[in-house]
C-alpha cells in the first residue's frame, strides 16, 4: 500500500471548521465528508459555573451515603411529634404519644413488672405520673418521643413502702483511675446504656401503685397494681437495680473491688476484666477480647 493511500489520522482535540460556501457545495446525499465541530476550552468562565466553587467533588458512594442519611432523618422524623404536651390529657390526643406510652408499658409487661390485683384495704397506694419529653440530638432535631412512667415515691412510708435505700455509686476520681489504667495496659473501654434498667430491680417490700392515667383498665376500674419490679421514682429502685445488676455479675466471676463497691474485676489465668458501675450506665473493658465479648 502506498503513503497516499494511507488515510491521515485523526486528531480528536483539532478544531475543525468549515465555511458556509464548502457546507453548499456539499451534495444533500452525500455527508460522509462532513465532520462535526469541537470546541474546546480548558478555562470554564467562572460566571458559568453553577453551584460552589469551594464544594467538595461528589462521588456516587457520598452519595449512597447522604441518602441513607436523610432516609433515617425522615424516617425518624415523620413517625414522632415535635410539640411536648403539657399534660397526659393533651397527650393522648396525640397518636404519636399515644405510642409512645404504648411503648413504655409494653416494657412493664416484658419485664414482668406488676400484676392487677384488688384494691387491699387500708394499704398505701402510690400514684403513678407520666414524665413526657422529647429526645433531640446534637443538631436539635427531635428523634424520639420518651413517654415514662413513674411513681409517686414521695408518698412512700419508710419501714411500709421501702426499708434499705442506700445504693453505691462510681466516683469521677474512680472513672478516671479506670481511663488511667485502660491507657496503661492499652485495652479498650466499652460503654452501654442499660434500657428501662430500674424495671429489672426485683422489689422486696409489698409495694401497690394507681393504674396509669389513660390506661386503666375498663373492667377493673378500682384495681391497683402490686409491683414486683422496681419503678423509676421509688426510693429503693437505684438498690433494688445494683443488686440485681451485682449479684449477676458475681454469679459470673466477678469480684467487687475492695475500696469502691462500683469496680467488679474477673480474673482468668493471666486476663483482666473491669466493670464500673453508675447507676444504669456502665463502663467495661479488658485486655482479653475473649473476655469482653
Amino acid at each position: 500500500m502506498d503513503e497516499e493511500d494511507i488515510p491521515p489520522t485523526v486528531n480528536p482535540l483539532v478544531i475543525h471548521n468549515q465555511s458556509s460556501e464548502e457546507m453548499e457545495d456539499k451534495s444533500d446525499n452525500d455527508i460522509s465528508g462532513i465532520k462535526p465541530a469541537a470546541r474546546i476550552q480548558k478555562n470554564h468562565p467562572v460566571e458559568h459555573i453553577i453551584g460552589e466553587l469551594d464544594q467538595r467533588i461528589t462521588t456516587r458512594k457520598k452519595d449512597k451515603d447522604d441518602y441513607r442519611k436523610m432516609a433515617r432523618l425522615l424516617g425518624e422524623t415523620c413517625f414522632i411529634s415535635k410539640v411536648e404536651p403539657k399534660d397526659v390529657k393533651a397527650a393522648l390526643l396525640d397518636e404519636y404519644w399515644i405510642t409512645a406510652m404504648q411503648e413504655e408499658l409494653i416494657q412493664f409487661d416484658k419485664n414482668d413488672v406488676w400484676e392487677l390485683v384488688p384494691r387491699p384495704p387500708g394499704c398505701n397506694v402510690i400514684g403513678t405520673k407520666w414524665i413526657l419529653k422529647n429526645k433531640m440530638d446534637e443538631s436539635g432535631n427531635v428523634t424520639r418521643n420518651k413517654a415514662r412512667l413513674v411513681a409517686q415515691g414521695y408518698t412512700q412510708i419508710e419501714g411500709i413502702d421501702f426499708e434499705e435505700t442506700f445504693s453505691p455509686v462510681a466516683k469521677l476520681e474512680a472513672i478516671r483511675l479506670l481511663l488511667s489504667i485502660a491507657c496503661l495496659l492499652k485495652f479498650k473501654l466499652f460503654q452501654m446504656d442499660v434500657k428501662s434498667a430500674f424495671l429489672n430491680g426485683v422489689v422486696q417490700e409489698e409495694v401497690y401503685v394507681e393504674q396509669p392515667k389513660g390506661f386503666i383498665d375498663v373492667q377493673y376500674p378500682e384495681h391497683v397494681y402490686k409491683l414486683k419490679k422496681a419503678l423509676y421514682g421509688l426510693k429503693q429502685a437505684p438498690r433494688a437495680w445494683y443488686e440485681r445488676l451485682t449479684v449477676f455479675l458475681l454469679n459470673n466471676g466477678y469480684t467487687r473491688g475492695e475500696v469502691d463497691n462500683t469496680l467488679l474485676i474477673k480474673r482468668e489465668k493471666n486476663q483482666m476484666m473491669v466493670v464500673q458501675i453508675y447507676v444504669d450506665d456502665i463502663v467495661f473493658g479488658g485486655v482479653s477480647n475473649h473476655l469482653v465479648k
